[in-house]
């Protein structure tokens, strides 16, 4: 394990998602020093990976790249990615954080983003990036707009071959490279560590994951991109253009079994967004809504809503019970409709997608003292009147990180986290100026 000096901000961005960055940009336009700590490879987090956002349907990575190419340009901002953090407590008037750079097996200083190594590598694994549905190299960049352009090496997988370092112009290969640890000392910190999904292999009912041409909303998000993996929309198991598809809602959340009883607010909006999309790229589909409740609670989400069912896409007010593999890749979906005719209903589809529910995509447990509430999310002490306030002086909380909301709120959020920080940084300095006087 190597050790790195102490580097010293005014605050300490934690996730370098779309909220992150938002938190970071405006921290830094107003001249203060900001360290954004990402633990994926890249920034963007999960906007990135979006096809359109809802619901204006505009492109998700026109409105991501662009803040994610101000923050790495910015001269007050410092992007830390592929770390982890390890612990985070004040040290006098600053918050100390221990930070672990994980090894990308590519020195970061030489790398020039060229992929000659990506193109002499011979192993091919799965690509999470593209829903797994193409194959990538065990080094790589992570995509094709990552920021930074800096490959790693999916240790894992990798044969110790020696091809990437025998080809690479820079010698950035370094297949012995260990992990570092260094502290970053701020006097704020912005909490923006976004969320993760339920596991598909955790719902029974719905066949653990196991079941061919059941797949998740972000694996669709993929088959949508222009940049994805079929440029059109195939089903997985054999390739076909599928004829009919159903969109399964609440398949996480709102489910104690799961130990998820919360509604994660963004499923029925981006279900319909898809399917909205769909009607589309796929005009002669039939597309299927299973749902519970419909909640549209945003500005324009109603009118999207209703959009949709003059589109065509029909909404059936019932709940999934059991999905079951067909003949020929198709899927059976057994539901107990809530409608005129009720009843046991079976229905066959030759795709079928799962809104799942969202998770913290952080535990402060054992690395801080931050306080979670009963949700496992972070904890805000005045929810109402200022709702980026945490337990912990100087820390403040942003999107996600502090419970469920769309891209709109996330945005808006980190905005007013980023103010919370600007205050709190102000009046420390004029403390200590009027201390020193």
């Amino acid at each position: 394990m190597v050790s790195q000096p102490s580097l010293r901000y005014d605050a300490l961005v934690l996730g370098g998602g779309i909220a992150g960055l938002e938190a970071a940009l405006n921290l830094a336009d107003q001249d203060f020093s900001v360290a954004v700590v990402e633990r994926d490879a890249s920034i963007g987090g999960k906007m990135i990976r979006l096809s359109k956002v809802f619901p204006t349907l505009d492109c998700s990575s026109c409105i991501t790249t662009p803040k994610m190419a101000a923050a790495a340009h910015h001269p007050n901002i410092t992007i830390h990615t592929y770390c982890e953090l390890h612990s985070l407590a004040r040290q006098g008037t600053d918050l100390a954080a221990v930070i672990r750079q994980k090894p990308r097996y590519v020195d970061e200083g030489k790398c020039i983003g060229c992929r000659q190594c990506e193109y002499q590598c011979p192993v091919l694994v799965p690509d999470a990036e593209q829903g797994g549905f193409l194959a990538r190299k065990a080094i790589r960049i992570p995509f094709s707009n990552a920021i930074p352009q800096k490959a790693l090496i999916d240790q894992e997988n990798c044969i110790l071959c020696g091809r990437c370092a025998k080809v690479c112009p820079t010698q950035a290969v370094n297949y012995f490279q260990e992990p570092e640890d260094f502290t970053l000392k701020a006097v704020t910190t912005v909490i923006a560590t976004g969320f993760e999904l339920t596991p598909l292999s955790n719902k029974t009912q719905y066949g653990k994951g196991k079941i061919p041409n059941v797949i998740m909303a972000l694996q669709m998000e993929r088959l949508l991109a222009p940049h994805g993996p079929y440029n059109r929309v195939l089903r997985p198991y054999d390739g076909m253009e599928p004829d009919n598809i159903a969109f399964i809602q609440c398949a996480g959340s709102r489910d104690q079994s799961l130990g998820v009883p919360y509604c994660s607010r963004v499923c029925c909006m981006y279900a319909i967004k898809q399917a909205m999309l769909l009607s589309g790229s796929l005009p002669l589909a039939d597309l299927t809504i299973y749902y519970m409740d419909i909640r549209a609670f945003g500005k324009g989400y109603e009118q999207f809503f209703q959009n949709a069912k003059a589109m065509g896409i029909n909404f059936v007010k019932g709940k999934v019970a059991y999905l079951d593999p067909g003949d020929h890749g198709t899927v059976r979906v057994r539901y107990e409709s809530q409608e005129a005719e009720g009843g046991v209903q079976v229905a066959e589809y030759d795709l079928v997608v799962l809104s799942l529910g969202m998770l913290p995509g952080w535990n402060p447990e054992d690395r801080c003292a931050l306080e979670t509430g009963a949700d496992n999310f972070i904890k805000t002490v005045k929810p109402k009147l200022a709702p980026t306030l945490t337990n912990l002086e100087g820390v403040f909380v942003a999107g996600a990180a502090a419970g469920p909301k769309d891209i709109v709120d996330s945005i808006v959020e980190a905005g007013a986290a980023a103010m919370e920080a600007s205050r709190y940084l102000t009046a420390r300095t004029l403390g200590a100026v009027s201390h020193r006087q």
